[in-house]
């Protein structure tokens, strides 16, 4: 676990609770930077390695959750493939806060309100370890991607345009 000082967010928590050894690496946010490949160059990390959180609906499960790299597009029809839905739509920013408690740019797949269907791409699987929100803007947490898809059930499954 990370020793350093820092806020604790309910997604730091959880990992605390399921003794998930993480470290946390802190950026400058700002709206006009907020795209998730702002971290990549904030952090001087490689794209593969950081992964943006998406909340959709889908026509049949409701509410599902994506985390793709942060560079890549989410593929519509394979993320509804993959949930067992027909079609989903992503969610309005204005929606997230209610929905999950996070607000866009610190949307974190672990801590939101509901545990939602969840769903990480391949790519994330082989890795060692991942950086994805830990729900603060500006908070990243290094993770390894089997702990975080244990804490919260994921599954993993090509999910981007170019799978």
């Amino acid at each position: 676990m990370s020793k350093e000082k820092h806020k604790k967010t309910n997604a730091l928590r959880i990992l605390d609770t399921h003794h998930v050894p993480y470290t946390i690496n802190e950026y400058e946010w700002s709206e006009e930077r907020g795209q998730g490949i702002h971290v990549v160059e904030e952090l001087g990390l490689q794209e593969h390695e950081v992964f943006k959180t998406l909340v959709g609906k889908g026509d049949k499960t409701g509410h599902v959750v994506f985390c793709i790299p942060v560079a890549k597009e989410l593929d519509m029809k394979q993320a509804a493939r993959v949930s067992g839905n027909k079609s989903v739509q992503l969610i309005a920013v204005k929606e997230l806060l209610g929905l999950t408690g996070y607000l866009r740019g610190g949307c974190s797949p672990v801590g939101m309100k509901k545990q939602f269907p969840t769903y990480f791409d391949a790519t994330m699987e082989p890795q060692d370890a991942v950086y994805i929100s830990a729900g603060l803007r500006g908070m990243q947490m290094r993770v390894s991607p089997q702990d975080l898809q244990s804490v919260v059930n994921a599954q993993f499954a090509p999910l981007t345009m170019d799978h």
